[in-house]
């Protein structure tokens, strides 16, 4: 694709990174048949190919409106183009970047700014998202139907390991998790406490910056990363042997660490290192021996949602199910497993009617065989599934840990 950027962007690293990124693309729209909002509206503009020339119309100079935005804010940046693409491009990166100068460029509405402000100031908060979901599940039972489906059950952390072992991996606790799912991390503590590796957490350490920088708050997102990576580096220093990511969302932001601190003269070496630790809880667990946690197999057909961070970010499709089967795991057969489920981090709040469209499809297809409850590898996802879904949904490890 030949390119001519605008000076006000030509000579800027994301301006040029962008650029890169045009280029690569060579319009076969293969990336069209597997993006779930081309699907579904059968709109060029609202797949990759007719949003990466929005993307380079704006870049080049070009009018840009509010239509050009609802376009880009529609896509839920699930990466399934990437996967399907056959000349590599980084469309997440392109994405992010586009929409953070067309932040700078065209106001949102008070309400759409009202709005995102909130999502940025409330979800990566711990403890004030703690604070709400808990209020919330206190008055769970005399909230409308429409308002309760969206506060999920209040659940306990099974005990944490006391026994410590030679072989030491970090995690995060992160941001939703904690309050929303706290026995994730939990029972990951134990099962690998059952391999004899101990799992440590940095108290300091909090959200990934996901939801800042996908809202296009990137310098706040950097900055959290810049404080994780502080909070993580006596770990790591003292030689721990992985990063492993309960949350693929998480993870998919954690392993890029190091692209977006490279021009950083103080962190570009850590988060380099940070990154390359990095890895899902999935790919951590195939590389051990599962015998010992064969013993406790869940009875019944499970159905394995794949977030879309872990097959098209971490380009991990496939692995938990190799970790489920290992481990004794019957499980059920699913259609269009490329296919988003609607939560894409804030997705779900800032674009309710699509996301609730994707999420009826993704059920249907989770639950063709009959299967007694879904699993999955992100808390986004989880807690998404979980409002409209009749069999419980648990992340995938609480499995090996029953």
């Amino acid at each position: 694709m030949q390119t001519n950027l605008v000076q006000q962007f030509a000579n800027t690293p994301e301006g040029q990174e962008a650029e890169d990124i045009l280029r690569a693309c060579v319009h076969c729209g293969f990336c069209t048949a597997t993006c779930p909002t081309y699907q579904e509206l059968n709109d060029e503009r609202d797949g990759p190919r007719g949003r990466i020339y929005l993307m380079k119309m704006f870049l080049e100079g070009g009018e840009v409106t509010a239509k050009t935005r609802e376009h880009l804010d529609r896509c839920l940046t699930c990466r399934s183009c990437e996967t399907t693409c056959p000349s590599g491009v980084k469309y997440g990166r392109l994405v992010d970047i586009s929409r953070g100068l067309l932040e700078q460029e065209l106001p949102r509405s008070a309400k759409e700014k009202w709005l995102r402000w909130g999502l940025t100031r409330f979800l990566p908060n711990r403890k004030l998202f703690g604070a709400m979901l808990r209020l919330g599940q206190a008055f769970r039972p005399i909230l409308p139907e429409a308002l309760r489906v969206k506060v999920p059950p209040r659940r306990e952390a099974s005990p944490w390991p006391v026994s410590s072992h030679p072989r030491v991996v970090l995690g995060l606790a992160g941001c939703a998790q904690p309050a929303a799912a706290p026995n994730t991390n939990a029972s990951t503590a134990r099962v690998l406490d059952r391999l004899g590796i101990t799992l440590l957490e940095a108290p300091e350490a909090g959200c990934c910056g996901a939801v800042n920088y996908h809202l296009s708050e990137h310098e706040r997102g950097l900055e959290q990363m810049r404080r994780n990576i502080d909070a993580w580096w006596p770990a790591i220093d003292a030689g721990a042997e992985a990063l492993v990511m309960t949350a693929s969302g998480c993870g998919a932001m954690v392993q890029d660490y190091g692209h977006l601190l490279r021009d950083d003269p103080v962190y570009a070496n850590k988060a380099a290192k940070v990154s390359e630790l990095c890895m899902d809880l999935g790919a951590f667990l195939l590389k051990e021996d599962l015998e010992p946690l064969k013993a406790n197999a869940q009875a019944g057909k499970v159905a394995f949602h794949c977030p879309c961070t872990l097959q098209h970010a971490m380009k991990q499709g496939g692995v938990v199910e190799q970790v489920l089967a290992r481990a004794g795991i019957d499980l059920a057969v699913t259609k269009d497993k490329h296919l988003c489920c609607g939560s894409a981090g804030t997705y779900s709040i800032t674009q309710p009617e699509m996301s609730q469209k994707l999420l009826e499809n993704k059920l249907a297809a989770l639950t063709v065989d009959d299967p007694v409850r879904i699993v999955t590898a992100n808390i986004g996802c989880q807690l998404h599934l979980e409002t409209r879904a009749s069999i419980p949904v648990n992340h995938w490890i609480e499995l090996l840990d029953r």
